[in-house]
């Protein structure tokens, strides 16, 4: 379905059903989230176009069509497709009409504007993903409010509707340092997070943590978080993810508050940043956390980082902030090995009071040796299974749901190259085909089963893979995943190559 940027395309008065937008939206909600959804397409209409199965999606100004152009185009794209089931054109274009709040509540009104206002800085936010987080956030940074005809903003505790505002001293009660098990992958990690939990040690920081995706380190700078507020609950420490920091920045532009921006990590005693890899490619997020660290190190404050790889792979990042990152304490996680996954399917059963064997667990161990999440997902499938089918745990439970998975002692480390080796071996199609922009379904459905495969055979996010597939909006990758998953489940033929390609990427066959 061609999606036209089109802002100048003729309106029709012969406005479609409501119930068709709705079901679409419906689908994108699933595809980039509740929040973006509201934000970005909630004013937006939805109408007959003047040609057979062409339609128009208004927006209240061109800040909001250029921004869901650029960035939600393949995700409205699929999610029509599965509405209509047939290929249909639409074009993005203007309605000025959808500006009046009478086209929404009085906050909707108010968000416009807002957006609308920030159109004139378009280029600030060219680079920088918004995605909304409407947890709730208690308590939170005082935002200043200005009455009319005060010359100066009176201090509140809430923040404004719809504020961007990641809470001081709100971690995850699961996250502590004594549940966190140690296994010779981690220990040097461990050592260095116990070490730094000290608030009256000076060493060891800024500390930098770096693993594959569900290895711990989530669960270590929490823990280091944790017991700091045991010994000086006075303190304020700060976890926020990379995302969460750069949609806080985006939004402290859009109102105006940057100084409050600054002002608030700079007052952290301790700070947090996960998945620090999500910076790259965003160069004004970026120089903004490099002044934050700068600040908070200079002013003798502990600052924890994380990543998927070390600050030397981190290419996109200026090399300014990676050497500071590589001015701390770099420690690294690996894969935990088999004593330390069955230890640690011991330690969630208990937590969870899961009567697990040691047989069991032994075999699980074997199975599963990617990372912890895998292992706390099988865990929870046992326990799911063994309810549903009134049986208690037991090796044949086991085999029913691993029984696929080889035992294996090693895992061979996975690169998307292998994946798109043997995908285009098998279909017997070019790398530039593969990684090019040709929809047709010879080049499409070997592009959605690499895509899916890279995400289920590496450690690599969404966004990762979208650069290696040919710098991709990631939600066209999120699609391809769903799309593929879904196939898999319905259609014998699909699963049975998806494993066919699997055991060749893993076993590593020149070929296929």
């Amino acid at each position: 379905m061609p999606l036209s940027d089109n802002p100048h395309a003729l309106p029709s008065t012969d406005t479609l059903s409501p119930d068709t937008w709705e079901k679409a939206l419906d689908v994108l909600r699933q595809l980039i989230g509740e929040s973006n959804v509201r934000a970005w397409l909630s004013r937006s209409r939805f109408e007959q176009g003047t040609e057979a199965n062409s339609y128009l999606l208004a927006f209240p100004n061109e800040f909001y069509r250029r921004w869901v152009a650029k960035r939600y185009s393949a995700a409205i794209e699929s999610a029509l497709e599965q509405v209509m089931g047939d290929a249909v054109r639409v074009d993005l274009v203007i309605h000025e009409d959808l500006e009046s709040p009478s086209h929404g509540n009085a906050s909707g009104g108010r968000a416009a504007s807002v957006h609308a206002a920030a159109a004139a800085q378009f280029e600030i936010f060219d680079d920088e993903t918004i995605e909304v987080d409407n947890t709730p956030h208690s308590p939170s940074i005082p935002v200043r409010h200005r009455r009319p005809g005060t010359a100066r903003a009176a201090e509140t505790d809430q923040p404004a509707p719809g504020r961007i505002v990641p809470a001081y001293n709100r971690l995850n009660p699961r996250y502590v340092l004594d549940e966190f098990v140690v296994g010779e992958s981690n220990r040097y990690a461990y050592a260095a997070a116990t070490a730094l939990s000290d608030p009256k040690g000076t060493g060891f920081h800024p500390l930098f943590i770096y693993g594959g995706t569900g290895l711990g380190k989530t669960h270590l700078m929490q823990g280091i978080g944790h017991r700091v507020l045991q010994m000086n609950s006075s303190l304020k420490v700060l976890y926020v993810t990379s995302e969460q920091f750069i949609n806080h920045f985006i939004d402290s532009i859009q109102h105006r508050r940057s100084r409050e921006f600054r002002s608030y990590y700079r007052n952290a005693d301790m700070l947090f940043i996960d998945d620090v890899q999500f910076l790259m490619g965003k160069d004004k997020s970026q120089m903004e956390f490099f002044h934050t660290f700068n600040a908070l190190c200079e002013a003798g404050k502990k600052v924890v980082v994380s990543s998927d790889r070390a600050p030397k792979d981190l290419q996109s990042l200026e090399d300014r902030l990676r050497s500071r990152f590589e001015w701390g304490l770099l420690v690294d996680i690996q894969p935990p090995d088999l004593e330390t996954r069955i230890a640690i399917l011991r330690k969630k059963a208990e937590a969870d009071r899961i009567i697990l064997p040691n047989d069991v667990a032994i075999y699980v161990a074997e199975r599963v040796h990617n990372n912890v999440r895998e292992l706390e997902g099988v865990l929870k499938r046992l326990r799911v299974y063994s309810s549903l089918h009134a049986k208690p745990i037991d090796l044949e439970v086991a085999r029913e749901i691993l029984g696929h998975l080889p035992a294996s002692q090693a895992t061979r480390a996975i690169a998307i190259e292998d994946v798109q080796r043997v995908v285009c071996d098998y279909f017997q199609i070019r790398a530039s085909d593969l990684l090019g922009k040709n929809r047709s379904k010879k080049f499409s459905r070997p592009r959605h089963i690499a895509q899916y495969l890279c995400r289920k055979l590496t450690n690599l996010s969404f966004p990762d893979i979208a650069i290696k597939f040919g710098g991709k909006d990631h939600t066209s990758v999120i699609y391809a995943c769903r799309k593929i998953e879904s196939a898999s489940r319905s259609d014998s033929a699909i699963a049975s190559l998806l494993e066919h390609l699997e055991a060749q990427v893993t076993r590593g066959d020149q070929r296929v």
